[in-house]
């Protein structure tokens, strides 16, 4: 039995990124950078008002007092627009301009409207004023070749706006996992169909695809599997010809109808570890088929829902941001305050789903739920967290720092 740390240290020791392809920068959210992406242009590309107002070139008004104010006429307009040749700015005279307006030529400032002073129609200085105020300059903020993100970042929405305002029109990111899952067992049966006798419905197909649905993956309909050890081999066989990563529930303990480990090493999956201390899913088996060329990955899990929650949210995550390429994944631990005694295990790391909520100070506090027996999900609808407790013989005392994770809403 592997400790919980080893087993979610081993998946960034031993997967490798998927290969990378071009793509859209447009359809590249949620992809991960395989290359680092380069600026295409100045930002701003040229220079321009940062406001409604007037520009001029500072020199005109270089000499002006209250007693010997300076007047410019107005001789042009220009608007935050497509312009056939950048204005010019004939000598002492402004230009009205519009906020993101290009600055015409021979301007090197900008007066805002609300503080410009205009006497009969004139822009009006009774003092200096400044060359570069209110002016954004070309490339102030990056210059063409920048390196916006480099390979490992994740292209969220606030990347993928910088990226097109920088005119990058595509970027290499590493190509997203393909996916296959199977749920396991006879009495198995999909939610909504009607029951006999020592049957259930299929919770945890559905548990799976819509976790990876909010992490923005796309969804395969969950696979059934019966508990026969030739149609387990033959349909692992078929999906590791097509997918990048096998997720399987159910059949991966050390029972008479657990045939998935065996069969996955039978067909040439070398076991990475099987079996790890924690609380739900010990029976957790992970392993990888390498050619050298491709590398599948099989993670399975644990047939109880609330083992496959706890599957999927620690270790699955992990597998996927791995195969993505990311650079040094962390599911986002940090550390709060539990507000009751919660239960230790002597052997083995519990996950313990809880509430969460933010005192007066900030200070994150846990609520533990009940109900949390690995065959129990009816509390998910009250969890906001999943908390680490360390193993131990001692229980974790009310008032104690304890790591989370937030569960997907």
């Amino acid at each position: 039995m592997i400790p919980l740390e080893d087993a979610l240290a081993a998946y960034g020791r031993t997967l490798r990124p998927l290969p990378a392809e071009t793509v859209s920068t447009l359809t590249a959210l949620g992809c991960v950078l395989a290359e680092p992406a380069h600026a295409a242009t100045d930002l701003p590309r040229f220079a321009q008002s940062a406001l409604d107002g007037y520009a001029l070139r500072a020199a005109d008004v270089a000499a002006a007092t209250p007693s010997n104010p300076v007047r410019l006429p107005i001789a042009l307009q220009v608007a935050a627009s497509a312009q056939p040749v950048q204005p010019e700015l004939p000598r002492a005279s402004a230009a009205r301009i519009f906020t993101g307006a290009m600055m015409p030529r021979g301007a090197d400032a900008m007066i805002a409207q609300e503080r410009a002073m205009l006497l009969d129609g004139e822009l009006t200085f009774t003092a200096p004023f400044g060359a570069g105020r209110n002016v954004r300059q070309q490339a102030e903020e990056l210059a063409k070749g920048t390196v916006l993100a480099g390979a490992g970042n994740r292209i969220g929405p606030g990347l993928l706006a910088s990226l097109v305002n920088a005119e990058v029109q595509t970027v290499r990111v590493h190509r997203r996992p393909r996916i296959r899952v199977f749920v396991t067992g006879d009495e198995v049966r999909p939610a909504g169909s009607v029951l006999k006798p020592g049957e259930i419905h299929d919770s945890n197909g559905p548990l799976i695809a819509a976790l990876l649905r909010s992490w923005g993956h796309d969804a395969p309909t969950a696979e059934h599997l019966p508990d026969d050890p030739d149609a387990v081999r033959a349909a692992l066989a078929k999906a590791f010809d097509e997918a990048d990563l096998v997720i399987t529930a159910g059949g991966a303990s050390v029972g008479d109808k657990d045939f998935l480990p065996a069969a996955a090493e039978s067909l040439g999956v070398q076991r990475v570890f099987w079996k790890v201390a924690q609380k739900p899913a010990k029976p957790m088996f992970f392993g990888i088929r390498d050619d050298q060329t491709q590398q599948r990955a099989m993670l399975a899990l644990p047939g109880n829902p609330g083992a496959v929650l706890i599957g999927m949210v620690l270790h699955a995550r992990l597998v996927l941001s791995c195969l993505e390429g990311q650079r040094l994944p962390d599911l986002g631990w940090t550390t709060g305050v539990v507000d009751l005694e919660v239960e230790r295990d002597e052997d083995r790391a519990r996950l313990v789903r809880m509430g969460l909520r933010h005192d007066a100070q900030g200070v994150a506090r846990l609520n533990p739920l009940p109900h949390q027996d690995s065959h129990m999900l009816s509390n998910l609808g009250r969890a906001d967290v999943l908390v680490w407790v360390e193993s131990g013989a001692d229980n974790v005392a009310a008032g104690s720092v304890l790591r989370w994770i937030a569960l997907p809403e």
